[in-house]
């Protein structure tokens, strides 16, 4: 069911939406064969609808943007050996005890300095060698939009300068661009700008750009060849996948055109939530498609304010002791309204913020 057809307004995460019609219809009629003898010609045109949009030589579907990761982290890093990371990052934080546990490598987490954002100077601090040459630094990662940082976007110029640091110490820079296209939407670039500056990047299709599954790694060719080798290495070879791709295929071509769209509902969001519950949400920092909730000065738990909103139909995340709204594809102008009639109903419930003040 839709939705509109279930009355909930689902903001947990841009990873909930239902494949469109049109979706549906191409993967029910998609052309298949067996992607592990590299033959599905939907999976094959999806990795080169994928390696063009990029500007990169080629690309490979995978289901997670975790695998993503952890597959090009194992094709760039020894083990034993350190990536440099946001103190936040997804990869970094989530995903640590996968790279431990398959690749047998570790953080150097550096904590941004605004929103999640590392910058040139701090990578350069961190690649200062080890003098007695027992840490050594393979990699460093950036995740753009940063999620933890409330969807903040780091420009192009601020990765090419850290691209620059990276070369100069011979050290290869990987983006975590699960919501890339987000980040160029908001500032006007394009995504071959941003993978033009790495040496490799991965970017989801199951999130903001609004397919079901699957997410996508492109790099130059010699390093997508030893993807693929890890991709079976790790058990995830897929078959008939074109099924799958042919959802993909659509929300590359079609998800990027109304990103806008999920960026406005957020903005309209944060500076709702922002009257309702003074102080809860900074609406400046809402660049993209997240919106982040710090009730704690509410005198109430975030998990009760969850469970409220939750009983007036909108569903929410948790996240480092602050709700999480996220826009995207299911989200409408007036599921914002929605949402913000259970911001409320809940801040009137628990004589909590301005409306409370009000009444």
């Amino acid at each position: 069911m839709s939705p509109a057809t279930t009355g909930i307004v689902d903001l947990r995460s841009d990873t909930v939406t239902r494949p469109t019609a049109a979706m549906r219809r191409a993967m029910a009629e998609a052309e298949v064969g067996d992607d592990w003898y590299g033959d599905d010609p939907t999976v094959n045109r999806l990795q080169d609808a994928a390696a063009e949009a990029t500007g990169r030589q080629a690309a490979i579907y995978l289901p997670t943007g975790t695998l993503c990761n952890q597959i090009a982290v194992h094709a760039f890093v020894r083990a034993g050996r350190f990536v440099v990371c946001e103190s936040t990052s997804h990869v970094g934080g989530t995903e640590a005890a996968s790279s431990a546990a398959l690749s047998g490598i570790a953080f150097h987490r550096v904590p941004g300095r605004s929103a999640g954002l590392l910058d040139a100077d701090q990578v350069a601090a961190a690649l200062v060698p080890d003098p007695y040459d027992v840490d050594v630094t393979d990699l460093v990662t950036l995740e753009n939009t940063h999620q933890r940082g409330g969807g903040s976007v780091m420009p192009v110029a601020s990765v090419a300068a850290i691209a620059a640091v990276c070369a100069g110490r011979k050290v290869p820079l990987y983006l975590d661009g699960a919501r890339i296209f987000n980040a160029a939407v908001a500032t006007g670039v394009t995504v071959t700008d941003y993978a033009a500056r790495v040496d490799a990047m991965m970017f989801c299709l199951s999130k903001g750009l609004g397919a079901p599954i699957g997410s996508l790694l492109v790099g130059d060719a010699e390093f997508i060849r030893e993807a693929r080798r890890l991709k079976v290495l790790y058990g995830a070879a897929w078959r008939q996948a074109g099924i799958m791709a042919a959802a993909g295929l659509i929300a590359l071509a079609e998800g990027p055109k109304r990103l806008h769209e999920d960026h406005a509902n957020a903005r309209r969001l944060a500076l709702g939530v922002a009257e309702i519950v003074p102080e809860a949400v900074d609406p400046a920092a809402t660049a993209t498609n997240i919106v982040f909730a710090d009730v704690t000065g509410t005198g109430h738990d975030v998990g009760e304010w969850r469970q409220r909103l939750a009983g007036h139909g909108v569903l929410v995340t948790m996240v480092a002791g602050r709700i999480r709204m996220l826009t995207h594809a299911d989200v409408t102008a007036a599921d914002v309204d929605t949402a913000l009639a259970a911001w409320r109903k809940v801040a009137a419930d628990l004589g909590a913020g301005a409306v409370s003040a009000a009444g």
